[in-house]
């Protein structure tokens, strides 16, 4: 009975190994379809009238 015991904690350790390889298989996979998107107009920050670091640039003002 001890060695039927011992083969089914063998089955069972190597179907844990397998998922957790195939799970960090998966999110290595959705990584790198998802890291597209640093391009450099999305990296810039812009500093408004009052020192505030903000997301979109300043409004073009034309004195004359």
């Amino acid at each position: 009975m001890a060695k039927s015991q011992a083969t089914f904690m063998k089955k069972q350790l190597e179907k844990n190994r397998q998922k957790k390889k195939e799970d960090k298989m998966m999110r290595k996979q959705e990584r790198q379809e998802n890291a597209g998107g640093s391009d450099l107009a999305s990296m810039m920050a812009y500093v408004n009238e009052f020192g505030e670091i903000v997301s979109t640039p300043p409004e073009r003002r034309i004195t004359e």
